[in-house]
């Protein structure tokens, strides 16, 4: 604790102004992975259940039931809405054949569930990218401004320009301890959400091929 608050007494208002970025960023990250892992392991539980529960129904209206107990991020529920959707007679939406109008209602639906389970991944990749090179900046600009100390000084000695260079490289292990669990949660959630993006088109396709296969019975 003495060192941290030596650093910050000895720093000028660009290392303090690294430093605080780093945290912000640090903070912004864990929170965010906090959350995200909490949501995309719900979501990918709730898909597991419900997709089968929702084929288990006897009736429509029974599994649209079923989807609204068990989805609890809403990344389902959209899907059936926009198969069970009636658009206005007379508009370009149903000017063209009904396998278009699936799925461009199918692609839509998809989108925005996706987008909710996708976001703040932008934020990671930038924290994990930047980061680094942020902390980077940090120990240069601590160095020079230890240097210069040194040179207002008059004199140069070891125990003078250690201190100060050992405190300005931390600023460079800062910026990778940001970075790191970032990069490690970006790639952990984006194979997340690829799970689950291929277990929400499957169930997309299946949506449309029902309707198909009941709107040719019908005619």
């Amino acid at each position: 604790m003495q060192g941290l608050n030596h650093f910050w007494e000895s720093s000028d208002g660009v290392g303090r102004a690294v430093a605080l970025l780093l945290l912000a960023m640090s903070v912004s990250a864990w929170v965010l992975i906090l959350w995200k892992g909490w949501v995309l392991r719900r979501a990918a539980g709730d898909i597991a259940r419900a997709v089968p529960a929702f084929w288990d129904a006897d009736s429509l209206d029974d599994g649209r039931s079923r989807l609204a107990a068990l989805d609890r991020e809403r990344v389902l529920l959209p899907l059936l809405d926009a198969v069970a959707m009636q658009p206005a007679a007379g508009t370009l939406e149903t000017s063209g054949q009904l396998e278009s109008q699936l799925t461009r209602r199918l692609r839509e639906a998809l989108h925005r569930g996706l987008a909710h389970l996708q976001f703040g991944q932008v934020l990671l990749a930038s924290v994990g990218s930047t980061a680094p090179f942020v902390g980077l900046f940090g120990t240069v600009w601590a160095i020079y401004h230890a240097l210069v100390g040194v040179a207002a000084a008059g004199s140069i000695s070891i125990d003078k320009v250690s201190g100060p260079i050992g405190e300005a490289l931390v600023m460079t292990a800062a910026g990778i301890a940001v970075a790191v669990p970032a990069v490690l949660a970006y790639n952990v959630f984006g194979k997340r959400v690829s799970d689950c993006e291929a277990e929400l088109e499957g169930f997309a396709h299946d949506l449309r091929e029902m309707v198909l296969d009941a709107a040719g019975g019908k005619a």
